[in-house]
């Protein structure tokens, strides 16, 4: 039984762990399409490109704007961030469910574009413990951890509007939860209106 694609947008402040969960969510359905977004900053230890993310120049990521190639941009933490069109919009018409991982200004663009979509928001269980996990992770300078925790309260504000709210004070029962909702997002009624008006036909 084929149903279309749905579209799973997790957003959260740096350091609350969505990437983390969001690799294990694609670790146990594998057929989840992760969108590999487009950045003007320099690649970190270990990011490979086109993995990680598609490195672009800032000129370069100004033609793709120019040719509205993207479904959502930003400028975050002075780089800028940009989801594909073309590859989400694919797969999703091809049936097979998109994951993105955008912050708070991408997501209310793509609800725009894509109201059906389901938004999920991972926060931290404390500032405290968000601002240790900054810390810990050593990716960032002093400057860089205190602007991100200067612009995490305004993105933790936004989580109002989001389908869910996922807090992430211990791994394992947050990922049980991210896991919930996507697999609940499956079964919502618009991915399966062809069935659904099918078997209305058949039943009549």
């Amino acid at each position: 039984m084929n149903r279309s694609g749905v579209l799973v947008v997790v957003s959260a402040p740096s350091g609350a762990g969505k990437t983390t969960l969001c690799s294990m969510l694609r670790r146990d359905f594998p057929n989840i399409y992760r969108s590999v977004s487009c950045a003007t900053r320099a690649p970190r230890e270990g990011e490979k490109n086109g993995v990680d993310y598609l490195f672009v120049t800032r000129d370069d990521f100004s033609k793709m704007i120019e040719a509205n190639r993207f479904l959502e941009y930003a400028e975050v933490h002075g780089n800028m961030y940009g989801t594909p069109r073309d590859q989400a919009e694919d797969h999703l018409a091809a049936g097979r469910d998109v994951l993105l991982e955008v912050d708070v200004k991408g997501a209310a663009n793509i609800k725009k574009l894509f109201p059906a979509a389901k938004f999920a928001f991972i926060l931290p269980p404390s500032a405290e413990e968000l601002e240790r996990r900054l810390r810990k992770r050593g990716l960032d300078d002093e400057a860089s951890v205190k602007r991100r925790l200067r612009n995490a309260a305004g993105e933790i504000a936004q989580a109002r509007w989001y389908d869910a709210v996922i807090i992430n004070d211990d791994l394992r029962r947050a990922y049980d939860d991210l896991k919930n909702f996507y697999l609940a997002s499956t079964l919502a009624p618009s991915l399966h209106t062809s069935f659904i008006d099918k078997l209305a036909r058949d039943t009549d």
